[in-house]
């Protein structure tokens, strides 16, 4: 695949062409790309892969893998994201070929450590599982055969001598849906999960695999050559960052977030000072908590801790003015005078409020950019506590926040199974007293915002009067009265892509 800063040459394929190219609606993704595709596209697909990788995590912990609620949500996302993944007689080749591309495109992205590579191998196997569970009964053999998966399919006689064995040894099968799904004969060796639960019947060094569970093996086959292809191609991938304009969008990828940005906009002034400890205990994040905590016991923050604690307070609604004044007041009280804090921090915060430097605006980290990025070592207090705090000191903040042990473990197994934003999620559930999934968390200012939500019933945070804070012209104070309220978070909305900061990487 070659990429071109303005004109692409499309592949053209008409007819039969364009069936023979991409014969299925889900694949293996054995060859590679070999056309050309501008830079805009190549950016283009894979925010939209990344969307729709995002929208399958989501997915599958908000509802059970398989169900007719997630199978139905699932197709009305990828509907909306015009990605393939049912056979039709439509011309479905452009959908085919953003699927085919995107896929290696975002392989770029993340083969570059162990835990995206597990992040993307995941997603794509639920992606598969999805599309392969709604491929027609006709097509599948045509698929396995293209994919080079040649498993044999029994007789009618063959099935009918050993129907009882099969029917006993697998999951749940009545005898009519025996007799019309097709059952294939498979080396013993591709079947071991299903040996190891007891879901098959062998014989002779074969395994006899009914349709509803050849997904398994399959699945298997795919995750593995995938993890191979992830591992040469992050070989490979100095070569590819050479190319200094695609380096900063691959980087970028790998930690992208592609919800709303939370900047603060129309929100600013909205909070007051006096404000920050009550709404630390009630609305922040367990992250944010950690550093507001840790920034009042000991009056200094790292600059890890500063950046990460100071643009979630811009988000909120901080001015310039206020976080001037915070930050100030916090550190003179430890070891940092006046004159130190002016020349030495005041110019940092000027700037990630863009008053400084080159003039950018920063906007709040996301959940994925915390716990990807810049980890904490000894005396930090800024990162995410479920991926970087030790399960004991972790499990003592959640009893400290009142959280019931049932509550703890829950939390404790998200974590465990690296799942730290759900644990996050949680911790939301149980610290406001809602069931599960009122929204998909992605931001610690989206915790913020709907913890408020809840709190206020819908309203914004009423602003009140702070003594310590500099004083607000009249026209200031009407002009944020009538400013519009905090958006609201919801999975559409995490979803919107903000093109800002890629689009950044192809316009200089």
């Amino acid at each position: 695949m070659q990429f071109s800063g303005t004109k692409r040459k499309k592949l053209s394929l008409a007819g039969d062409q364009r069936s023979a190219h991409y014969p299925h609606s889900l694949q293996f993704y054995l060859q590679p790309p070999s056309e050309n595709i501008s830079l805009l596209e190549f950016e283009n697909l894979a925010i939209e892969r990344l969307k729709l990788l995002k929208i399958v995590e989501n997915l599958g912990v908000s509802y059970v893998k398989g169900s007719d609620q997630y199978q139905s949500k699932l197709e009305t996302e990828i509907r909306k994201l015009k990605f393939s993944f049912r056979e039709s007689s439509e011309d479905e080749f452009d959908a085919r070929r953003r699927d085919h591309i995107s896929h290696f495109i975002l392989r770029l992205a993340y083969c570059q450590s162990e835990d995206l590579r597990r992040w993307f191998i995941q997603q794509e196997m639920d992606l598969f599982r999805f599309r392969f569970s709604i491929l027609p009964s006709d097509k599948v053999q045509g698929f396995l055969k293209d994919s080079h998966l040649q498993f044999e399919t029994l007789s009618d006689e063959e099935k009918q001598l050993r129907s009882q064995d099969i029917i006993d040894s697998s999951a749940p099968l009545s005898g009519n849906k025996y007799e019309l799904d097709a059952v294939y004969k498979v080396p013993f060796a591709d079947a071991l999960d299903l040996f190891r639960g007891r879901k098959v019947y062998l014989e002779h060094g074969f395994a006899f695999v009914p349709h509803q569970d050849i997904v398994s093996i399959i699945l298997n086959d795919f995750r593995a050559k995938l993890s191979k292809a992830l591992a040469l191609t992050a070989r490979s991938l100095p070569s590819v960052q050479s190319d200094e304009r695609l380096q900063p969008l691959l980087n970028h990828l790998s930690h992208s977030y592609v919800g709303q940005d939370y900047n603060a906009q129309g929100n600013m002034g909205k909070i007051s000072l006096d404000q920050l400890d009550s709404l630390a205990v009630k609305s922040f994040p367990l992250c944010m908590r950690q550093l507001h905590k840790a920034l009042r016991e000991h009056h200094h923050l790292r600059h890890g801790g500063r950046m990460q604690y100071g643009l979630f307070l811009k988000g909120i609604g901080l001015t310039l003015e206020q976080a001037l004044q915070f930050w100030k007041l916090e550190f003179i009280k430890g070891k940092v005078d006046t004159d130190k804090f002016d020349k030495g921090y005041a110019y940092n915060i000027r700037h990630s409020y863009g008053k400084e430097g080159k003039r950018t605006d920063y906007t709040p980290f996301s959940c994925m950019k915390i716990i990807l990025t810049n980890p904490p070592s000894q005396g930090d207090y800024h990162g995410c506590p479920f991926r970087h705090s030790d399960p004991e000191l972790l499990k003592q903040r959640l009893q400290s926040s009142k959280i019931s042990q049932t509550g703890i473990n829950q939390i404790l197994d998200y974590v465990k199974g690296t799942h730290y934003q759900l644990a996050c999620q949680k911790f939301f559930d149980l610290t406001h007293n809602v069931e599960d999934g009122l929204f998909s968390l992605n931001h610690p200012n989206q915790y913020f915002l709907e913890s408020q939500k809840l709190l206020t019933g819908g309203r914004e945070v009423k602003k009140e009067p702070s003594q310590s804070e500099v004083p607000q012209t009249k026209q200031s104070v009407q002009k944020t009265a009538n400013s519009a309220s905090f958006p609201t978070a919801s999975l559409d909305s995490t979803l919107e892509m903000d093109m800002e900061g890629l689009e950044g990487y192809f316009s200089e």
